[in-house]
């Protein structure tokens, strides 16, 4: 790994920290009740700055490729990955990608929670034997 990767790496571990300590804080703020609305809340604003950001940084041309990966591989990666499939599904919707954003929409919204249950079933197998 050359020093120019070493430093990018450098950068999404510190990005990705502060967006896991903001995750942290604001998940344990907002979470009140029988409903996750920590993570709702942490979900919601990420997918919105991410895309605010992004589409921002694009046209008014600021978002130099360092600050690119540590702020959308780092701190919205420890923030929030749903964030980075929101911007991802808008892109592909804005990009007239139909079929693309439908399939995103599916495979992470009805595949991935196929993976948790059958996570959550192997887990509990694992317990018992």
């Amino acid at each position: 790994m050359d020093s120019d990767q070493l430093w990018l790496v450098l950068l999404v571990g510190i990005g990705g920290a502060s967006g896991s300590i903001a995750r942290y804080l604001f998940s344990g703020y907002f979470t009140t009740g029988d409903f996750p609305w920590g993570t709702f809340f942490v979900n919601a604003t990420g997918s919105f700055m991410i895309a605010f950001l992004y589409f921002w940084g694009l046209n008014a041309g600021f978002l130099q490729p360092e600050l690119r990966v540590a702020v959308f591989v780092g701190v919205f990666g420890g923030y929030t990955t749903t964030s980075a499939f929101s911007l991802e599904t808008v892109s592909m919707i804005s990009e007239s990608q139909w079929g693309w954003a439908f399939g995103n929409i599916i495979l992470n919204g009805g595949v991935c929670i196929v993976a948790a249950v059958i996570g959550r079933a192997a887990g509990l197998l694992m317990e018992g034997g």
